[in-house]
């Protein structure tokens, strides 16, 4: 990344969280003339059309005193297709089914590389650090943060 794109990266960055909302992803395409920063964002609450165009505008003003290229600016939630990435996320999805993939160590031997599972339950609560799934056989797990790979919302129509 060019000193030009991290001087943008930063005041992407500071208007996100100026606005209380967190950089879930950026992504840079477009030519050199004619950029395309698509930016997306996340709350601890629901991101609305507001929300994203409350911090549009906060970015443009500061890009435009930034930079001298023409671009377009996507700002947008990140929508239930992409994982979780931050703990913080994780409250606003109690009892919604998830599907899982985290790393299991073995309490005998924690210096050896965990065994990777995958599950499939409704997130139940959050305890600091701790999620805690009810599984379809109505047991629970508890997982550490530090410990999933992966964690994605399961979308249900019924």
């Amino acid at each position: 990344m060019n000193l030009q794109d991290e001087k943008i990266k930063n005041i992407i960055r500071e208007a996100v969280e100026k606005n209380g909302f967190f950089l879930i992803d950026l992504q840079f395409r477009g030519t050199t003339n004619n950029r395309i920063f698509e930016i997306y964002i996340d709350g601890e609450k629901n991101i609305s059309a507001e929300d994203c165009a409350l911090v549009s505008r906060e970015i443009n003003s500061q890009l435009e005193e930034s930079i001298d290229t023409s671009y377009r600016l996507d700002v947008s939630s990140p929508g239930v297709d992409r994982p979780l990435k931050y703990l913080k996320q994780f409250p606003k999805h109690i009892n919604r089914k998830f599907e899982v993939s985290y790393t299991k160590q073995d309490p005998e031997n924690t210096d050896a590389p965990g065994e990777t599972k995958k599950i499939t339950g409704k997130l139940i609560s959050v305890d600091g650090e701790d999620l805690i799934f009810k599984l379809n056989n109505q047991s629970e797990i508890k997982i550490n943060f530090n410990n999933i790979k992966k964690a994605k919302v399961i979308i249900s129509f019924s």
